[in-house]
């Protein structure tokens, strides 16, 4: 037997004793599963250790299925592990096997090196096709979302406002008005209104002043129902971008002090991700303010107010369970047939994605939009990582969202485009030649066989653009008489950069050191060399001039 009790208290039982494998094999795996269990293990929840006991299973079921079942971990071969292996899907659900029972098998020290390198194989797999939501799916559900969490929000705030004015004894005695309060009161202190215990019924003396006997005359007046917390955790996923997990946990955040007071309320909430390890750790915290109806801390603000009555029902049962999403049920049970389910009293705690496929299906949609609305948020509304790294929210949900990738398409096209207009920039335009062409003219750089028409001026008006471009104008002709001068133009211009602020250069004359990088090139290193011994007293002089802007156009 194998008992895990949890950082939050909760304890899960597990009985290797009835594997179907041989005695030795259970008490293996029972010893690895215990390390995994204790504190420090790995397995910080019962989600963790449930969910690796249910992967226990099958591969215990496909040892007993051999020909020749190995009698301990010591026996196990790497063809046993091919054989389990090979009887995986190559999915997601796969892969977690896998994975799962190789890190248990390998603590164990008995395993043959053999099956520890045939575990080290790549388990290929096809991930799992979820996309995103549309823009018109994303909406239609918010808005389906804030329908339903707005709805409850105004009846809560409805019954509290009369609940403090009955306190304050705003009505006449016996009224149906101090009814109303006197039954809300009753609610607010015991979690129902007064109903006779043995058929839940509600006294004749309220039934007018509730109106009626159902939830949403009775105990929905103060709380909020397991759907109506699902649509609050969909409108704080739609916020933040958080997994199930992470908002179901959330603690009740924290009011900055002051904050309030200035009209513009500052909570900090404490976010756990239990999976995340690292130099980022498990926890983080993040701060939200509440300046108005679209910033991101208004649905924090409108998350307390509809869940104080309950937190502070809560407080007076002695419960020490620090959570926001807080719901009440209409069967109250101690969670019963759910597992992993946290009750107190009648009122439950979060939401998972049962509770959000519930909420979805009653508001016309199919299945917990939840995982999908979390890739949504982060990847087409953040576009940042949501409690991953970079490295994981680039490979994992960005890389394989077809949203994404269409909007990537013009981004990459117009950065494609400006490393092309970059390349021309700095790549040389003039046209080599052995000899100047009749016609000609000279610049202070190279020849040009079309001064009317350049690309750099209006056609017609002559050239006026500064000499530096010449080497990237199509019109101008490079001979050999040029040589000397570009080449210790090149030659001033590595000097130039180590005088001036880099920034400075690189906008100046980067692109023309570039295009003179270029002309090196294309000579090769000797007829470069040769130019730079031919350079002549006025080749420098008109380089001087050039650079000094005496000689610009």
């Amino acid at each position: 037997m194998v008992t895990h009790r949890d950082a939050h208290g909760r304890v899960r039982a597990y009985d290797f004793s009835t594997l179907p494998v041989p005695g030795p094999w259970q008490r293996s795996l029972a010893s690895v599963f215990t390390a995994k269990c204790a504190p420090g293990g790995g397995w910080d929840s019962v989600e963790s250790s449930e969910g690796s006991w249910y992967i226990v299973r099958p591969f215990a079921d496909f040892l007993r299925q051999l020909d020749e079942v190995p009698p301990d971990v010591d026996r196990l071969t790497a063809g046993h592990w091919k054989a389990w292996r090979l009887s995986l899907r190559p999915t997601s659900n796969g892969y977690t096997k896998y994975s799962t029972i190789a890190s248990l098998l390998q603590m164990d020290s008995r395993l043959a090196q053999p099956v520890r390198e045939a575990m080290a194989q790549r388990f290929a797999w096809s991930p799992g096709r979820e996309q995103a939501y549309t823009p018109e799916e994303f909406d239609q559900i918010r808005l389906a979302a804030r329908r339903t969490f707005r709805a409850a929000l105004l009846r809560i705030r409805e019954n509290t406002a009369h609940l403090a004015s009955w306190r304050q004894a705003a009505f006449a005695p016996d009224s149906q008005e101090w009814l109303l309060g006197e039954a809300l009161d009753v609610l607010a202190r015991t979690g129902d209104v007064p109903v006779y215990e043995n058929r839940r019924t509600v006294p004749k003396r309220y039934r007018a002043a509730l109106v009626g006997g159902g939830s949403e005359y009775t105990w929905k007046r103060l709380y909020l129902s397991r759907k109506e917390a699902a649509a609050l955790a969909v409108l704080i996923v739609v916020e933040l971008g958080l997994n199930a997990t992470t908002v179901s946990e959330m603690p009740v955040p924290s009011e900055l002090p002051g904050t309030a007071e200035a009209g513009m309320p500052v909570y900090r909430l404490q976010l756990e991700k239990r999976r995340r390890a690292g130099h980022r750790g498990q926890f983080e915290s993040r701060n939200l303010t509440d300046s108005g109806a679209d910033s991101s801390g208004r649905i924090i603000s409108e998350a307390l107010e509809a869940t104080a009555a309950a937190r502070r029902l809560l407080g007076q049962l002695g419960t020490d369970i620090d959570r926001l999403l807080i719901w009440r049920q209409t069967t109250p049970h101690d969670g019963q047939g759910y597992p992993k389910a946290v009750r107190v009293g009648p009122f439950g705690f979060g939401v998972d994605e049962t509770g959000g496929g519930a909420w979805a299906r009653s508001v016309g949609l199919s299945g917990s939009p939840l995982r999908r609305l979390r890739k949504t948020v982060n990847v087409l509304h953040r576009r940042e990582p949501g409690q991953n790294t970079q490295d994981t929210h680039d490979r994992v949900y960005v890389m394989g969202e077809p949203q994404a990738q269409q909007a990537a398409v013009p981004v990459i096209a117009d950065g494609a485009l400006d490393a092309l207009e970059a390349a021309r920039r700095t790549v040389l335009a003039a046209r080599l030649a052995d000899a100047p062409h009749a016609g000609d003219l000279e610049t202070a750089t190279t020849g040009c066989a079309d001064f009317e028409h350049s690309p750099f001026s209006p056609a017609g008006e002559g050239c006026a653009a500064s000499f530096l471009l010449c080497t990237a104008c199509p019109n101008a002709r490079v001979t050999p008489a040029h040589h000397p001068r570009l080449a210790h133009l090149s030659k001033a211009l590595d000097n130039l950069r180590d005088v001036v602020e880099p920034a400075v250069w690189d906008a100046d004359w980067a692109d023309t050191h570039a295009r003179l990088a270029d002309l090196r090139a294309r000579l090769k290193p000797p007829l470069w060399q040769a130019a730079l011994d031919a350079v002549t007293d006025i080749d420098r002089a008109v380089i001087d001039q050039l650079l000094n802007g005496e000689f610009d156009s």
